[in-house]
């Protein structure tokens, strides 16, 4: 059996974990295993060094991320894939519209600068709701897939604010 992110960072396979902990234990196992250290070892040592260092750096980048983890755990658990699934509630919906319209009348910095602390506000609110649903003792895949949805959908709004505030 092929082990799973979490184990290979030796954290327990839940959407709550310390952000801490995920790098305290990316790092220790990185140095025990990276191929700088094993320079010396045999070809095939060299080649399973590069392998788990690849293994540990893909765990650590999922992991640490809580929309990347939670679309891990969804994976896990076997819950819809973003193909699978693709509604949004409606509520949601309409609130997105309002928020592409605020967005585009918005004709200064600083009002941009409030859409894009909102729009974060908004991700995190939704990082508590997934938190929400994985603790709970039978989680709903397919309310965790559309909040998931919805924070694809809120992180493409941020990334269009934040590029035309650059330009």
């Amino acid at each position: 059996m092929r082990m799973t992110m979490f184990e290979r960072l030796g954290l327990p396979g839940r959407f709550s974990v310390d952000p801490a902990a995920v790098e305290r234990e990316y790092l220790a196992r990185s140095r025990a295993v990276h191929p700088d250290f094993h320079s010396l070892a045999t070809p095939d040592q060299q080649a399973a060094s590069l392998e788990e260092t690849a293994a540990l750096n893909e765990a650590y980048l999922t992991l640490k991320d809580p929309f990347r983890r939670a679309e891990y755990l969804l994976r896990l658990l076997g819950g819809p894939t973003a193909q699978q699934e693709k509604n949004l509630d409606q509520a949601f919906l309409m609130e997105m519209m309002d928020f592409r319209e605020r967005i585009e009348e918005a004709g200064d910095d600083r009002t941009r600068a409030e859409l894009e602390g909102e729009l974060t506000d908004r991700l995190a609110r939704i990082v508590t709701e997934l938190g929400e649903c994985f603790a709970a003792e039978s989680p709903n895949l397919l309310a965790v897939r559309k909040r998931l949805n919805a924070a694809k959908t809120l992180q493409s709004l941020l990334r269009e604010l934040r590029a035309e505030r650059v330009m």
